[in-house]
């Protein structure tokens, strides 16, 4: 969990903030596919994961879920 905790804190205030904030209140809840598709989430680059949390850019289709729950 230490190490999703430091994959969360990206160079955008925004993102650490919402990726952070699902990670403590949500990720444990989530299914083992879910998390695996946070994980894959983590690795965009900071933009283009930005855009799509932001609603800019649709995600890769196998990371549509996450995302939704992210935004919630």
């Amino acid at each position: 969990m230490e190490k999703l905790r430091w994959r969360c804190r990206r160079g955008l205030l925004e993102l650490d903030l919402m990726l952070g904030g699902f990670l403590r209140e949500r990720y444990v809840g989530l299914s083992s596919t879910e998390q695996q598709a946070f994980e894959k989430l983590l690795a965009l680059p900071d933009t283009t994961l930005a855009a799509c949390l932001q609603g800019q850019e649709n995600p890769p289709q196998e990371l549509e879920d996450i995302v939704r729950k992210i935004r919630q």
